[in-house]
């Protein structure tokens, strides 16, 4: 059953066709509130979109954790890769090499960095294999003959290399002759070529088998740089790094995707707060409007107000009467900024109908994706706005005395 407040209220809002001046400066606030909201859900769908698929392309590049060791080269890295996989929250483990080497076509030059990967156990830990666009990955595993690399759709185009073409790579770690230092030059085949999605990594980045990284680098030894993990939960890179601290030792340090990438996270989760708290304004701007439409309800229903005072209405109850008027104005305007935001996000994500210039952003379309917990602040947020504006023209219209204004009646 309605009570008397909803129904005064309800009364108020539905039956003011003389005073269109009111319902108008209503319907802007409305206006203004749906629009704030709208703005907030898409602005921080995209931002959402963009972190997150930056950060699928990151993770898929490079492991989630990175185990290295303090004396250098690791040259046990089997037994550790057997020692560790047996924690549950591991998907995959993988030895890699690191080295930053110059590679060299007719057609140019170009400085990258070469890793030497496991090929069999890299299924597990890069999403290489998922991103190539010419080429076969197994065909990465061959050790007779030409050594076989793959690279970046980037660095193809530049240096004009396609399936088959030969690439010198020049390692800094050469030998002291009798002309002095000599740089080592070793000749691969391309046997694949990947897409990413990052200019930074299609450009710059280059793989081969471990053996032919070890011959190029100059290592004695079958050693590696370090070993990658990947994990079934991201988010329990810290935790896992723990346990395998611990059953590592000390000589062994473990890096997470969370320190190895942190200052650009903390970048885009900085401009992700700093956009709502700007967008919030607009909100504020929608509430001051219900500000507005109050006092001159209130100037209006004098009258009403003392009458019904005098028939036995509390202060509590004029002041609950305003309140919920200006909170029902609120909530249609969140209603609407829900419906509108919601709807934009989904054509934007269904049709992309805005593109990126492709040479300065690695996507060409807008993504979005919406985290429940920003939809729920967005929805507090607004309506605590709403309701806090309606307080000063509620206590206001609670403070009029019944025989002051009757008395001129």
């Amino acid at each position: 059953m309605m009570s008397f407040e909803s129904f005064v209220a309800s009364r108020y809002l539905l039956s003011r066709r003389k005073h269109s001046f009111i319902s108008v400066i209503s319907i802007f606030s409305v206006i203004g509130i749906a629009l704030g909201v709208a703005a907030l859900i898409v602005v921080l769908g995209v931002m959402n979109g963009f972190s997150n698929n930056l950060q699928q392309k990151i993770l898929g590049v490079n492991a989630h954790l990175i185990i290295t060791s303090l004396q250098g080269p690791i040259k046990d890295y089997g037994k550790l890769c057997n020692k560790i996989h047996n924690i549950h929250e591991i998907k995959g483990v993988m030895p890699f090499l690191y080295a930053e080497v110059m590679v060299s076509s007719p057609n140019g030059v170009k400085g990258v960095v070469l890793r030497g990967i496991d090929v069999d156990r890299a299924k597990s830990v890069l999403s290489l294999p998922r991103d190539l666009m010419m080429g076969h990955f197994s065909d990465l595993a061959t050790t007779s003959g030409i050594s076989p690399i793959i690279i970046g759709k980037e660095l193809a185009l530049k240096l004009g290399l396609g399936l088959g073409s030969f690439l010198n790579v020049l390692s800094p770690t050469g030998g002291v002759s009798s002309l002095g230092f000599t740089p080592k030059i070793k000749v691969f085949k391309v046997v694949g070529i990947f897409d990413t999605g990052m200019y930074e990594y299609d450009s710059s980045l280059v793989y081969t088998n471990i053996h032919a990284a070890q011959e190029l680098i100059g290592f004695k030894q079958d050693v590696v740089t370090g070993i990658e993990v990947r994990l079934w939960d991201v988010y329990k890179a810290r935790e896992v790094a723990r346990k395998i601290k611990n059953i590592l030792g000390p000589y062994y340090y473990v890096q997470t995707w969370m320190d190895m990438n942190k200052s650009l996270f903390s970048a885009l989760s900085l401009e992700k707060f700093a956009m709502g708290v700007i967008l919030v304004m607009i909100v504020l701007v929608g509430s001051f409007s219900i500000i507005t439409t109050l006092f001159m309800l209130v100037m209006e229903k004098k009258k009403d107000i003392a009458i019904l005072m005098s028939m036995g209405a509390k202060k509590k109850d004029i002041k609950r009467i305003f309140v919920l008027l200006g909170s029902f104005i609120g909530l249609v305007g969140v209603i609407i900024g829900y419906i509108v935001g919601l709807g934009l996000g989904f054509l934007l994500e269904r049709y992309q109908f805005i593109k990126l210039p492709k040479d300065v952003y690695y996507l060409n379309y807008l993504p979005v994706q919406y985290s429940p917990m920003d939809l729920v602040v967005i929805g507090v947020v607004a309506m605590g706005l709403c309701f806090l504006a309606t307080l000063y023209p509620a206590s206001q219209a609670a403070k009029l005395e019944p025989a002051q204004v009757l008395r001129y009646e």
